[in-house]
């Protein structure tokens, strides 16, 4: 029944027109009828996105072209060459880059294991040998060629109908794969048999048998081996299905469980390499020779080859196999006398024929898709069922979905399009168009590409000139015509794009090509003298504003690709080139520098610059020509970072570029240092910009202008260093005299640039007012400056110890952050003379040695004064100042190795100097600490003199103590001694390791205070070593030796040093007197001995 048309009116007419014009405009689009997006769909989901409808497409595609190419060469219609001769060239590169595609596709691998397999990018190379796809059929395929690997996955969920075993029995389950090994799942009772145990197996029968048994725990003694309760056996293929079903077990005689049933789920991978399988009935002439049942596989054993198999139960290896190189597989009538299967095909080939049939349509087309992607033929089987639906049948209400698709595809004109040849269009014109098209959108892209083409579109636009046989010089004319429409719209595209597309046509036009002579056509010709004109044109206008590569220059002006361009007519149009792209410097030197009045250019913004500076101020004339330099530097920093290239074989005249700028700008620079007050150090952050960009360029430094730089900024630097070794030297001969030595602990500080140079100000006010009363402040000079804008200043590298948390004094630490801060300065200047630079180094490290040399002396000092008048007492305690002129010491010493030491083959002597100053200072320092506490312990030892036998003093004391303890507790005598001189060694100890910071020194002291303290108690038993100790005394002596010996073994003295012989002298001599005190009274030493015990307090 023909569809009834609807009528419209004028006003819907004119509605549908300028909808379609806005649809060939591009601003609307219309949405296609749904049925046609589905048969879109259908055809992607069954050919574009299955890798093997797409190889096999790919495999028919180059049959097709290699064809074409014999049918070309037979009617001899070729394109018009500049020679005769590049005829027969011509078929042959046609057939060689053929069969270079079929050799990379078969030599891709087949996968046979783990994930599905994917093409990959064909490979191109310029390899003369390729492979002979005809003597494949020669090749005979062996059965351990279509060896496959299978995964199996048996799950084991629950066993029902169990009633012969007691409940509270354990059964059990084994699974096995037919020849592999057996697996077992947990024990479970039997009134609940569940488990969901999975077991993985691996095996190469595409036919397994799968067991599984039941099993219970036998009771008996004798009992040797497990009852079976029941065993069912699988014969799984990949097509079976994956989900968990009943299975009835069977179960040994006379046994209650007749409905015993098991609920597994058996599931069986198909490998990468195997295409299809299933039971198929087959008859051929060569194999197969009876009409029978068999199971059939579908292996893939490379790109090119595939194979036929039976197999049988058990077996790895085909029974029988066949190559399908050569056959044509197509649907078929059910031949007469053959009894068995539903559905027919066939594959014919010269002298042979097989006969195929399948139990369903639905097996039956799967099949013929398989072996039509495999054979590669070209012509496209029809199922009988849609071709009776072509000619005006109806649709089988048992179609299998292939077949609907189809239909869809043909009914919706897609069938056209996908029985198409593509070696039959005009591959040159629509890749043009593909370029075009990709080329545009690329370049509306929100992201500048310069021209170039994203990875992905590059090996689209490969993939389609090595499928479909694009000459590769088509293709860059093209690509050189659309780029240069583009150019000369002002679009940027990259010069570098332009010279390799241009070098790649001239080679081949030219016959140079590195892979040798390959044909040319008089349009390719033709075309490309045109681009070369049209390029040359575009070259000239480019080169002035720096936007193309010499070598592209030099490659136009050939007149071949053999005859080389002399140097100098390229050197002429280079010259000429910087002529002009000195004024464009300049004219984008002016939009940075802006004047009150407006824009101007540089010569008249120079004039009207000085002009306007005998007005301003000398900080804002300062400000302007620092801010005028930055802009110089810029402007030639992006001459050098875009166009070095160009200009690497004439770097002097861009030299002489370079110093055009410098030569003006110095006249600039002179006329504001003259209005600049003496003294003024704000200029030095513009030697250093100046300075750091000239020094890195090896043609500009120590030119004239960086010469006549040095010149102006000598005697700055002189004065500044001058002032600086002033001002520091007071500052330590005032700040040591009023130092009280309080440790200062310095915390990591982030301060703004202006902040730094405000608390040097400070600092130096405080120094220089009195005694330089006439001359102006200076400033410590901003360190590493990153112009033209300064958001912040952190603290760098070289501002190391305001990190560190020291405990040194005021004025040690402010002394070495000056030295450091000044040397810094002194080097982020990076003078570029080495004569100079090097006496600036000198002269500060002997300032730095001369002034870490008087603090230590004052150090010094001050420490021997403190020690004179230290107590004697146990009441003694190392004060804070102490440990502070340690610590200045050390830091002194730390110092000195940055500050005093010259650069690598230089003599260290300032180094040397001090570093032996510092380390007599500090033995100096620990023997006059050791020596003090040694005094306490020689106070403590003079107490116990008291109780020497035979003096009253001795009889006194004991008769006095003994005669008040029948009365009240009175405390052991002896014992607040030894109490109080052990807490005046720890605390010491404690005060020692805690401020000071060096561990070194702190074991230096310990040692010598340990032994200069058994020391002293050797000697003092040495005096009395015709007398017996006195109770008191022994007592006392032996807590004393036994605690200071385990505080001492704490805070790290070595084994070594804590037995040595005068130690063993006192331990012997202790434990010889505990031995008689305790033969002449027994318990008098109230539980003290020199023998070691973790009974005793601490």
């Amino acid at each position: 029944m023909a569809r009834r048309q609807q009528k419209l009116n004028k006003q819907q007419l004119q509605t549908i027109k300028e909808r379609f014009q806005a649809f060939l405009s591009g601003e609307t689009q219309i949405v296609a009828d749904e049925a046609f997006c589905n048969a879109i769909r259908n055809y992607f989901e069954a050919s574009l996105d299955n890798t093997d409808e797409q190889a096999a497409q790919i495999r028919r595609e180059l049959d097709g072209r290699l064809q074409l190419a014999d049918l070309l060469g037979k009617e001899r219609k070729f394109p018009r060459f500049v020679a005769k001769e590049m005829e027969a060239m011509y078929i042959e590169e046609l057939k060689s880059s053929v069969n270079l595609l079929m050799a990379n596709l078969e030599s891709l691998p087949v996968s046979k294991g783990g994930p599905d397999f994917k093409l990959q990018k064909l490979k191109r190379s310029q390899n003369s040998s390729f492979l002979d796809i005809g003597d494949e059929n020669d090749v005979q395929l062996s059965k351990s060629d279509v060896i496959l690997s299978f995964t199996l996955e048996i799950v084991i969920v629950e066993v029902q109908g169990l009633k012969s075993v007691a409940p509270n029995r354990i059964v059990y389950c084994t699974m096995e794969v037919e020849g592999g090994e057996k697996l077992q799942t947990d024990q479970a009772e039997a009134s609940r048999p569940q488990w969901g145990t999975q077991g993985d197996f691996t095996t190469t029968h595409p036919l397994p048998v799968v067991k599984v048994k039941l099993f219970t725990e036998s009771t008996g003694v004798l009992a040797l081996e497990d009852k079976e309760l029941g065993k069912v056996v699988l014969y799984p293929t990949p097509n079976s299905p994956k989900a968990a079903e009943l299975h009835k077990m069977v179960v040994p005689k006379n046994s209650q469980d007749s409905d015993l049933k098991i609920k597994l789920a058996v599931r069986m991978d198909k490998p990468p390499n195997m295409k299809h399988s299933g039971y198929l009935y087959v008859l051929g002439q060569k194999v197969w020779k009876r009409w029978k049942r068999r199971y059939c596989v579908l292996v893939q054993v490379s790109q090119y080859t595939f194979a036929m198999c039976s197999y049988r139960e058990k077996k790895s290896e085909p029974q029988e196999l066949m190559q399908l190189e050569g056959y044509t597989v197509d649907y078929t009538d059910p031949p007469p006398g053959l009894t068995g299967g539903r559905a027919f095909f066939n594959a014919v080939k010269e002298g042979d024929m097989l006969v195929f049939a399948s139990d369903d349509e639905q097996d039956r087309v799967l099949w013929v898709q398989a072996m039509y992607r495999a054979t590669g033929q070209s012509y496209k089987p029809v199922p009988p069922a849609q071709r009776q639906n072509c000619r005006g049948g109806n649709q089988q209400a048992d179609a299998p979905v292939s077949l609907l698709t189809s239909e869809r595809s043909q009914k919706h004109g897609m069938d056209e399009f996908i029985s198409a040849m593509p070696c039959k269009f005009g591959h040159a014109a629509l890749f043009r168009v593909l370029q075009k098209q990709t080329l545009q959108h690329r370049m509306n892209d929100s992201f500048s590409c310069l021209g170039w083409f994203s990875p992905g579109q590059v090996f689209v636009l490969d993939e389609y000139c090595a499928r479909y046989g694009v000459r590769g010089c088509h293709r860059h004319l093209c690509y050189l015509q659309e780029l240069m429409e583009y150019a000369e719209g002002r679009a940027v595209i990259d010069p570098t794009l332009l010279h390799y597309s241009f070098a790649f046509c001239a080679s081949h036009v030219h016959g140079n090509r590195p892979d040798g002579i390959g044909t040319v056509t008089i349009e390719e010709k033709e075309q490309f003298e045109e681009i070369k004109t049209r390029l040359l044109s575009l070259l000239e206008n480019q080169i002035v504003h720096f936007s193309v590569r010499r070598s592209s220059l030099a490659q136009v002006l050939m007149k071949d690709i053999s005859t080389p361009v002399p140097a100098d007519d390229v050197k002429k149009v280079i010259r000429k080139c910087l002529e002009k792209a000195a004024l464009i410097n300049y004219t984008r030197l002016t939009e940075y520098a802006k004047i009150e009045e407006g824009m101007y250019s540089v010569f008249i913004y120079i004039y009207i610059t000085i002009d306007t500076m005998n007005q301003a101020t000398p900080a804002k004339k300062l400000e302007d020509v620092i801010r005028l330099g930055e802009l110089c530097i810029e402007v030639l920093q992006q001459n050098e970072e875009n166009h070095s290239e160009a200009f690497a074989w004439w770097p002097e005249v861009m030299a002489e570029h370079a110093e055009i700028f410098w030569s003006m700008y110095a006249v600039d620079m002179d006329a504001a240092f003259m209005v600049q007050p003496q003294d003024s150090w704000d200029s030095f952050p513009l030697f250093q910009v100046l300075n750091n960009f000239l020094r890195g360029d090896a043609h500009l430094c120590n030119g004239t202008f960086h010469k006549h730089l040095q010149e102006l900024f000598v005697p700055l630097v002189v004065r500044y260093i001058d002032l600086m070794e002033s001002s520091i030297a007071q500052s330590i001969h005032r700040g040591l005299e009023q130092e009280t030595w309080q440790p200062v602990k310095l915390k990591c500080i982030i301060v703004s640039l202006s902040g730094l140079i405000l608390l040097c100000c400070l600092f130096l006010f405080r120094t220089i007012t009195n005694s330089l009363p006439n001359v102006p402040l200076p400033k410590v000079p901003s360190l590493p400056l990153n112009l033209p804008q300064i958001p912040s200043f952190s603290a760098p590298s070289w501002m190391a110890p305001l990190y560190d948390n020291t405990n040194g004094s005021a004025t040690s630490e402010d002394l070495f952050w000056k030295l450091d801060a000044l040397q810094m300065f002194v080097f982020d200047l990076h003078w570029p003379e080495p004569e100079f630079a090097q006496h600036l180094e000198q002269r500060l490290k002997l300032m730095a040695s001369d002034m870490v040399e008087a603090c230590v002396k004052r150090t010094k000092a001050a420490f021997d004064a403190k020690m004179q008048k230290a107590s004697k007492s146990t009441d003694y305690r190392v004060s804070p100042s102490v440990c502070t002129m340690f610590n200045v010491l050390m830091d002194a010493k730390k110092q000195s190795a940055k500050l005093c030491v010259l650069a690598a083959g230089q003599e260290q002597q300032y180094h040397s100097k001090i570093d032996d100053l510092i380390e007599e200072a500090f033995k100096d320092m620990i023997s006059l600490l050791v020596s003090k506490f040694v005094a306490v312990l020689d106070g403590v030892l003079s107490k116990l003199s008291r109780y020497d036998e035979g003096t009253l003093f001795s009889s006194i004391l004991s008769f006095t103590v003994k005669a008040a303890a029948k009365y009240v507790d009175v405390p052991k005598p002896g014992m607040d001694l030894a109490d109080t001189y052990i807490t005046f060694v720890r605390q010491n100890q404690d005060i020692l390791r805690d401020k000071v910071n060096e561990e070194m020194y702190i074991e230096k002291v310990f040692d010598q205070w340990y032994c200069s303290s058994t020391k002293g108690i050797c000697v003092w038993l040495t005096d009395r070593l015709d007398l017996q100790l006195h109770m008191y005394q022994l007592k006392t002596l032996i807590k004393i030796v036994k605690k200071t010996y385990r505080d001492f073994r704490l805070q790290g003295v070595l084994e070594g040093t804590l037995n040595n012989k005068t130690y063993e002298t006192v331990y012997n001599r202790l434990t010889l007197e505990e031995a008689t005190a305790s033969v002449a009274q027994s318990g008098a030493l109230q539980g003290i001995s020199m023998r070691d015990s973790d009974e005793e307090e601490g």
